[in-house]
């Protein structure tokens, strides 16, 4: 019998795991010929969800397995960790928010059995989420595909299902922390995508604010840096190109300050050398600033260490 893996990160979601269990359970009870496996990667919880998961191992059998982190490392390292540990065909990722449905699973097997080895879920509305958001996250794409060598669709999440050599080229890509909805396009194969209307949150409230700046090292806005940069080096010769504009744009203030002394006009005011200075000082600082994201993803690759780091793995076992 075929079997599909269901990944799924989550951190303080005791309210939604009973629900998106049960949702699961009940779509794979329609699909004919598949056997599944829940693999929740607990992002170190402080709250009841690896208990509410124990008393669910019980119930379940072999069909759910938790893999506790050792201490924070992240949604990305989470889902890396549940992809190694993945048995199935194919494996799906999705939130433990429900706002993505689990029944739409069956419909990505589909797919999945017709040849594809990446199926997407486009998001055609999106409730839930503010106007803001919403306009921020398609500048963020639009910047993203501006300077990358891959074309990512707006609207399409996490949300995904993977076939098993799929999973087995994300795992070998090479990147300490990689943008995994870059890389589940840059691998290639066959890519298809469904559109569904994502839901708002079943319960509790959002992990990934984009104003949460205590949280920024693994909130969207790290995740548009790690696509801005992932994928091109297209800031880096941006700053080449905007370096010769400043540096024409300096050759000809030179030249207008002769010009004004030679024939005794009237020069520029503290204002405007206020300004001038601005403008350069800040156009420096946001070089500084693009090489110093290059240079943290070298530091983090060369130090080799582990992605994450498994304390331990529940699940029941046989009896045998």
């Amino acid at each position: 019998m075929n079997k599909c893996s269901v990944v799924i990160s989550f951190r303080n979601e005791e309210k939604n795991i009973p629900e998106l269990i049960k949702r699961i359970e009940n779509t794979f009870d329609k699909i004919q010929d598949y056997d599944y496996e829940i693999i929740f990667v607990n992002d170190d919880s402080t709250d009841n969800s690896l208990n509410i998961l124990r008393e669910e191992i019980n119930k379940h059998s072999k069909k759910i397995k938790v893999i506790n982190m050792s201490r924070r490392f992240g949604y990305t390292q989470c889902i890396l960790a549940g992809l190694e540990n993945s048995t199935g065909q194919c494996t799906v990722m999705i939130d433990c928010d429900l706002q993505d449905p689990p029944e739409l699973i069956e419909k990505m097997i589909d797919e999945f059995q017709a040849g594809s080895d990446v199926v997407h879920t486009l998001r055609t509305k999106r409730l839930g989420e503010s106007k803001i958001k919403m306009f921020v996250t398609k500048i963020a794409y639009k910047v993203i595909n501006f300077f990358s060598d891959i074309d990512l669709k707006t609207n399409v999440g996490d949300f995904r299902l993977f076939s098993q050599r799929a999973v087995k080229q994300i795992l070998n890509v090479g990147d300490y922390e990689p943008y995994l909805r870059g890389v589940s396009v840059w691998i290639g194969f066959k890519q298809v995508f469904i559109s569904y209307e994502r839901q708002a949150r079943h319960q509790g409230s959002t992990h990934f604010s984009l104003l949460n700046y205590r949280s920024f090292s693994k909130g969207p806005l790290n995740e548009f840096l790690k696509g801005v940069t992932s994928f091109s080096n297209g800031p880096l010769y941006f700053m080449f190109f905007v370096g010769i504009v400043v540096f024409f744009i300096s050759v000809l203030l030179i030249i207008y300050g002769f010009i004004i002394k030679f024939f005794s006009l009237s020069v520029v005011g503290i204002p405007g050398i206020i300004v001038l200075s601005s403008f350069f000082f800040g156009i420096l600082f946001l070089f500084f600033g693009i090489l110093g994201i290059y240079l943290a993803k070298i530091l983090d690759q060369t130090k080799n260490r582990p992605k994450y780091i498994i304390n331990n793995i529940l699940e029941k076992k046989n009896k045998e």
